[in-house]
């Protein structure tokens, strides 16, 4: 009787760390697995995301390095595990669609509404 006491302590702690494995270690595994996959496929011309946020298109890949393309001429050299993600087509940055055209909308001076109001009587402020 003395056993099935001691065997009805210790299984809430086994039934945790199986709990524990399923959840939390097991998934997170699947996701280095993968993001270490993504970083040696890395090949030139890719387009991809930096885990700091930057933008940028791989030039060449050598070992644990990869030599990234921000901007026309300019290359800096990473690590591969600052690759966050790949891009694909349509995940473009927000730097390259085309931005509104705010040209047409008229804008108002603040100068003009003030004058308006106190034409309309509208001001609630009291004028000397």
């Amino acid at each position: 009787m003395d056993n099935l006491g001691s065997l009805g302590s210790i299984l809430p702690l086994v039934l945790l760390v199986v709990v524990f494995y399923f959840l939390l270690i097991r998934p997170q595994r699947k996701r280095q697995q993968e993001a270490v996959k993504m970083q040696n496929s890395l090949t030139p011309g890719t387009r991809v995301m930096t885990t700091t946020g930057l933008f940028a298109t791989v030039v060449a890949v050598e070992n644990e390095d990869v030599v990234l393309e921000v901007a026309p001429g300019i290359e800096t050299r990473w690590v591969k595990a600052a690759i966050g993600r790949v891009l694909t087509p349509g995940d473009a940055p927000a730097e390259d669609e085309p931005e509104a055209d705010t040209a047409d909308e008229p804008v108002a001076d603040a100068a003009d509404e003030v004058k308006d109001e106190t034409k309309n009587g509208d001001s609630s402020t009291k004028q000397s």
